[in-house]
């Protein structure tokens, strides 16, 4: 799980394999594979590396070399 902050500020806790796409409007929103919409604080890039940290850490990148 990933910490991310929705736009008033409040934490919350993601699972980045179920985010299906990420769209900037140009706030960035997260739209999860049940459909869900999330709009969060962090940039793209803040996001994207929060993403690769996280499947760093539990191994996922060995199953992708």
């Amino acid at each position: 799980m990933i910490e991310l902050h929705k736009l008033n500020s409040s934490v919350i806790y993601i699972n980045p394999h179920q985010i299906e796409y990420i769209e900037l409007t140009p706030d960035t929103m997260l739209v999860m594979l049940s459909g869900k919409r999330i709009m969060v604080k962090e940039s793209y890039q803040e996001l994207f590396d929060k993403i690769v940290a996280y499947r760093s850490l539990i191994g996922a990148f060995k199953n992708e070399e």
